[in-house]
C-alpha cells in the first residue's frame, strides 16, 4: 500500500467517522418526532407536546405565551416548560405507549431500534476492517468495509422509513385529540448519516479497486516507453 493511497483510505475513514458518530447522537437522543396538540385546545394559559425516539418519550408543558403567536399548535419542544420522560417498554414487558390518547404500534418501533442497532454493528465491523487495513499495510479489507458501510447506511434509512410508518400508525389509533407531527433533529441527523455513510462505502469501494497494481505498474510503463 502506498503512502498516497493510506492517505485516501485514511480521508475515507474520516468520511465514515462522521456518518458513525451522527447515528450515534440520532439514535442515541429521543427527537425523532414531535407531536403538539393545537395550542388553543385546553382553554387556558398552557398547552402540551410530546417528543420521542427509538428509546423513551417525553412530554412537556409548555406556556402559550412562550409560543409564536403565527404557529397554530403547542411547540417547538425545546421552549421552556415542565418536562416528563420515560422509557418506553416495547423491550422489557412489551407494552405499548400512549400518548395523547393515542397507542404506539410496538412491533415497528421495535423494527426501527432493531434495524439501527444492526447499523451500528455493521459501522464497528466496518470500523475494524479499515483499521486492519491500515495497520498491516494492505487493502485486502477494504471491500468487507465498504460492504459494511454502504449496508449500515441503507438500514439506517430503512430505520426511519419503519419509524415514520410507526408514527403513522400511532396518528391513525385515535382521533379524539388532534395532533401536528413532525420528524425531528435527530431524524435529520440519522438522514445524513445514511447518506454519509453510503458515500463512505462507495469511496472504499473505489478504493480496494486494482488502483495499487496499476500504480506499480505505471512506472515500467514509463521506463518501457522512454
Amino acid at each position: 500500500m502506498s503512502d498516497s493511497q493510506e492517505g485516501k483510505i485514511k480521508l475515507a475513514f474520516f468520511v465514515a467517522i462522521v456518518g458513525v458518530t451522527l447515528t450515534v447522537l440520532g439514535v442515541g437522543t429521543e427527537f425523532w418526532v414531535e407531536l403538539a396538540t393545537p395550542k388553543t385546545w385546553s382553554n387556558n394559559q398552557t398547552c402540551q407536546t410530546a417528543h420521542y425516539g427509538l428509546w423513551k418519550g417525553c412530554t412537556r408543558t409548555l406556556w402559550v405565551d412562550d409560543i409564536d403567536p403565527e404557529r397554530e399548535s403547542c411547540g417547538p419542544a425545546d421552549l421552556p416548560g415542565e418536562s416528563n420522560c420515560t422509557y418506553f417498554k416495547f423491550f422489557t414487558n412489551g407494552d405499548n405507549a400512549v400518548i395523547f390518547k393515542k397507542t404506539t404500534h410496538k412491533n415497528l418501533n421495535i423494527a426501527a431500534a432493531i434495524l439501527a442497532m444492526i447499523a451500528l454493528s455493521m459501522m464497528v465491523m466496518g470500523a475494524i476492517c479499515i483499521t486492519m487495513s491500515l495497520s498491516k499495510g494492505v487493502p485486502f479489507f477494504l471491500k468487507p468495509a465498504s460492504f459494511c458501510f454502504i449496508l449500515s447506511g441503507l438500514l439506517v434509512l430503512l430505520s426511519i422509513l419503519v419509524f415514520h410508518q410507526s408514527v403513522l400508525a400511532l396518528l391513525s389509533s385515535d382521533h379524539s385529540i388532534p395532533l401536528h407531527h413532525e420528524l425531528s433533529w435527530s431524524v435529520a441527523c440519522v438522514g445524513f448519516a445514511g447518506a454519509i455513510l453510503i458515500v463512505g462505502g462507495i469511496l472504499f469501494l473505489i478504493l480496494s479497486l486494482p488502483y495499487s497494481s496499476w500504480e506499480k505498474c505505471l512506472p515500467q510503463c514509463n521506463s518501457s516507453t522512454t
